[in-house]
Parts: C-alpha cells; sequence; structure tokens
C-alpha cells in the first residue's frame, strides 16, 4: 500500500519511527515523512495512474497510510487546473491558470492535510485532537474526524469566519473562541492538549498533513502531462502547501516522473502588507522570521504571525529561485472582483492576494508574459459572505425591469 520508510527531522536531520505517535523532533523541528522512492520508483510510474480513483488516494503508494482500511476519505483531491484567458489578457500574462481547491470537500485544500492527517491518525490509534484555527482548517479536521469516529477540540481567535465556525460545530467538534491572534490559540492548545492527553494536529506539530497537501504538486504535474509551470504563487500562513509541494517536486524528481533537466517552478509565497513576517525574513535575507505584531488582514487564512515551518518556505523559494510578495488589503478585494468578474470564479481572499500578486510581479519586470503562471486558490469565496457585500435594489411589486 505504502512505501513509508520512516520520519527525519526537518532541521537536526535526525530519524525516527514511523509507527508511532510523534509531534516534533527532540530539537523542537518538524517532522518530515519519508519513503522508499528507490522501491517506489521501480513499483510505480505515471501510466500505471490512469484508471485509479479520481482523488488524492491515487497517490496512496506516496502517502503515509500502511492499510487501506484506515483511509478516511470524503473524495478530496484531484482539483480542476484551468485557464483564466480574460483575467490574464487584463493582467497582461497569455498563460495564467488557477488550481481551484474550493472545489474540495469542506471546500478548502485544508481537507487533503486534514484526509492523510485522520487516516494516519486513525492508524497510529489516536482517538482525540486537539489544535488551533484560524477557519478552514478546523472545519475540515472535524469533518474528517467526526468520520472517523474521532473527537476534536479546536480554539481560534473569535473573528475567525463564521461559517467555519458553523461548519466545525455542525460536525460535532468541541469549539472555543479566544480574543488574540492563532498563536494565542496555538498556546491554549498546547497547554490543554498536554493536560487532556489529547493529540495535538497544530500546523507541522504532526507530520502527515503536509502528506496530503504535497499531493497538489502531483496533481499539477499529472493535470499538466508531467510538465511543470513556470511559477506557482502560492498564498502563505503556516505555508503548509508550499512546503508540500516542494516536498513532491523532490519526490518526483527522485522517482524520475518529471523529463530530464525540467526546471522546477518558482514559488512565490505571497503574504498580506498586515501580516509578512516571511516576507520580511526574504528581504532581509534571514533563515527564519520574527512574530508579527498587530497581525491583521481581510485574509484570515494568511494571517499567522509566526509559522512553525517558516525556514522550510523560506528553504523552498530560495532553491526554486522564488520570492515572496506582500499585498495590500486593497489589492486582494480588487483581486477577489477581477476573478470574480472576468472568470466567473469566486474564490476565497487568500487566492485573490495572488492576483494583486500578479500585478505587482509583472510590474517589477519579475515576471514576463510568456510565462506559464499557476495561482493555487486555497478555498471557495462562499466561505467569506462578509467580504464582497453587495446592496441590491428593492423593486415594487408591480415594477417592470
Amino acid at each position: 500500500m505504502s512505501f513509508l520508510s520512516h520520519l527525519e527531522c526537518s532541521r537536526c536531520r535526525q530519524t525516527h519511527e514511523a509507527d508511532r505517535v510523534q509531534n516534533l523532533c527532540t530539537c523542537g523541528g518538524p517532522l518530515l515523512v519519508r519513503y522508499d522512492l528507490k522501491k517506489a520508483a521501480a513499483a510505480l510510474r505515471p501510466a500505471d495512474l490512469a484508471g485509479r480513483v479520481s482523488s488524492l488516494w491515487r497517490y496512496r503508494e506516496l502517502l503515509p497510510v500502511r492499510s487501506p482500511d484506515n483511509i478516511v476519505t470524503l473524495g478530496e483531491g484531484m482539483t480542476p487546473l484551468f485557464r483564466l484567458p480574460r483575467l490574464g489578457e487584463a493582467l497582461g500574462l497569455r498563460e495564467l491558470w488557477l488550481k481551484d481547491e474550493g472545489l474540495n470537500p469542506t471546500a478548502s485544500f485544508k481537507a487533503r492535510g486534514a484526509a492523510t492527517g485522520v487516516s494516519r491518525a486513525k492508524e497510529l490509534g489516536i482517538t482525540s485532537i486537539a489544535m488551533p484555527t484560524n477557519g478552514n482548517a478546523g472545519g475540515a479536521w472535524a469533518s474528517y474526524a467526526a468520520r472517523a469516529g474521532m473527537s476534536v477540540t479546536l480554539v481560534m481567535p473569535t473573528d475567525a469566519p463564521a461559517m467555519s465556525v458553523l461548519e466545525a460545530t455542525a460536525v460535532g467538534a468541541r469549539a472555543y473562541m479566544v480574543k488574540g491572534q492563532i498563536t494565542d490559540a496555538g498556546a491554549i492548545v498546547a497547554r490543554s492538549a498536554k493536560a487532556h492527553g489529547w493529540f495535538e494536529a497544530a500546523t507541522l506539530k504532526e507530520p502527515y498533513r503536509i502528506e496530503g497537501k504535497k499531493t497538489m504538486g502531483y496533481e499539477l504535474a499529472e493535470q499538466l502531462g508531467w510538465t511543470l509551470p513556470d511559477v506557482i504563487l502560492y498564498p502563505t500562513g503556516g505555508g503548509v502547501g508550499l512546503i508540500g509541494i516542494y516536498k513532491a517536486l523532490l519526490e518526483m524528481r527522485e522517482l524520475g516522473w518529471l523529463p530530464e533537466g525540467v526546471r522546477f517552478p518558482r514559488l512565490v509565497a505571497v503574504q498580506a502588507e498586515g501580516c509578512q513576517p516571511i516576507v520580511k525574513a526574504f528581504r532581509e535575507g534571514r533563515d527564519t522570521s520574527e512574530k508579527w505584531e498587530n497581525a491583521s488582514t481581510v485574509a484570515q487564512g494568511i494571517r499567522v504571525p509566526k509559522a512553525l515551518g517558516d525556514f522550510l518556505v523560506l528553504q523552498a523559494v530560495r532553491e526554486t529561485k522564488g520570492t515572496c510578495v506582500a499585498v495590500a488589503d486593497a489589492d486582494t478585494l480588487w483581486g477577489l472582483t477581477q476573478v470574480s468578474r472576468l472568470e466567473g470564479a469566486f474564490i476565497c481572499p487568500e487566492g485573490a492576494a495572488l492576483v494583486g500578486a500578479v500585478r505587482s510581479l509583472l510590474k517589477d519586470g519579475w515576471l514576463t508574459p510568456d510565462e506559464r503562471v499557476v495561482l493555487l486558490n486555497t478555498g471557495a469565496g462562499i466561505k467569506y459572505p462578509d467580504i464582497l457585500k453587495s446592496e441590491l435594489p428593492v423593486l415594487e411589486l408591480n415594477a417592470t425591469l
């Protein structure tokens, strides 16, 4: 089923046994899942994927669940990838593409990490999970945990999107609000999990969420006929998706699934001007970021003042010759209007920030008009009903339009 081999610390490179419950390495570094890619390459080729289930589990040999009986799925993955010709023309790009993660179960890319994280937790005998969340992750983990028969405790900021709060409680999560940032919620979860014996599933504090997120990279390559785009833009809070995509690229290269000598896409981490710790670290040439004080943005999913995996995001960006960009909220809202009205795609504000970033990168000359650029939209706009408000005229009963 799986070529899962072991866990490896992303900081000190210490190896760990995969088949026991773990959070971080003893040095405090996030643990990454490793596979026997030589055996995988001998047993599996891209052509073997034809006819498989249209979900992320089509890559099951490269995912961390050993027994298919432990897979918890709602049909996540294999989200559409399509061109944005009208928006591309307006911006000045010949090949602008969107991978729309809003069409996942629970309406965000968080379904990917929840599927692999909950499935592996089930396999390891975990029955109670706790985590902090800005919204979408909580709804996703609560949904998959409900399907697996697990209990979930969530702590989220008081201004988390109402739809995500409703989603989490509707499926049975025990949820609490805190007057603070996600870092404050994380501190409460860490203390409470230790006190009650819950498994802490905060971002990168468990090894398996990233494995679901990495399948976005596998899918992009497969959907493009095992070629790669020139640039991928990603809205970055904790940055797990970007880290995962880079991990997928490295794995595919070692598997021999990519054309000889192919260049990796330049990865772009996009943050909000009101919360840009990774952008600041990138510009200053540092390997880690400092906590961003008084973080604020309309794109709440990227309001992460200090990411545990910031060094991994910066590594992925630098090793692919990418960059980091901060976008003003006004440009995020402009991007949301543009992609909605020109392409009929009502995406989330985090994804809309990428449109503003593209405009900025084109203006600076970092992007050129002939490059193939992929925007990775992380959720559905419908989950943020307060972002764009429409005031409609009220008609009299005998009115004629």
